[in-house]
Parts: structure tokens; C-alpha cells; sequence
């Protein structure tokens, strides 16, 4: 019997899956948090307010890449590579090495 993938162990390969998406709905979020927020303060221009809001998104998505990468380090390091190297190749199927060899 297959043993039940609790929500963190699924949330974990799902973000493995799609890091690029992850890493963006990140920043839609923080930015739509930080307008939001901004916009509650009466004192300060429009043209702050929306500095303010790319600014906080920028700071937020550059976290979240750096635990992307953290992600796709120990992802590869628990299949088993050394130094961070998979064992599969999971981007082998991209690239059609065939195709370009070389012909005498």
C-alpha cells in the first residue's frame, strides 16, 4: 500500500515543479499586499505609494528566488548526486544530443 503524501511533502514538489511560477505569484502577492497597505497611509504621494509597493515586491521576489535555489539544491542533493549533481538527468530530454553530431 502507498503510503499518503501529507500537504507540506506535496506543496514541496509542487513548488519543485514550478519554481518560475512559485517565484511570481510571490511577487503578484506582495505587491498587491504592499499597494494595499501603502494606500491606507493618507501622508504620502501616489507616485511614493507605488515606489514603495515595487520596491517591497522587488525585496520579496529576490527572497523568493534565493529559496528557489536553496529548493533546487537540496532537491538534487536528496536524489542522490554528489556536490548537488543528479543522478537522472531530468533536462536530457531537451536537448536532442543526436541531432548535432558531427558527420565525416
Amino acid at each position: 500500500m502507498a503510503e499518503s503524501k501529507t500537504k507540506l511533502e506535496s506543496l514541496r514538489e509542487w513548488v519543485v515543479d514550478h519554481k518560475l511560477r512559485t517565484v511570481g505569484c510571490l511577487w503578484l502577492s506582495g505587491i498587491t499586499g504592499s499597494i494595499a497597505y501603502n494606500w491606507s497611509q493618507p501622508t504620502m504621494k501616489t507616485s511614493v505609494k507605488i515606489i514603495h509597493a515595487r520596491l517591497h515586491a522587488q525585496a520579496l521576489t529576490l527572497a523568493a528566488l534565493a529559496g528557489a535555489a536553496v529548493v533546487e539544491f537540496y532537491d538534487r542533493k536528496a536524489r542522490g548526486g554528489a556536490g548537488g549533481e543528479p543522478k537522472d538527468d531530468r533536462y536530457s530530454k531537451f536537448l536532442p544530443i543526436d541531432t548535432y553530431s558531427h558527420k565525416d
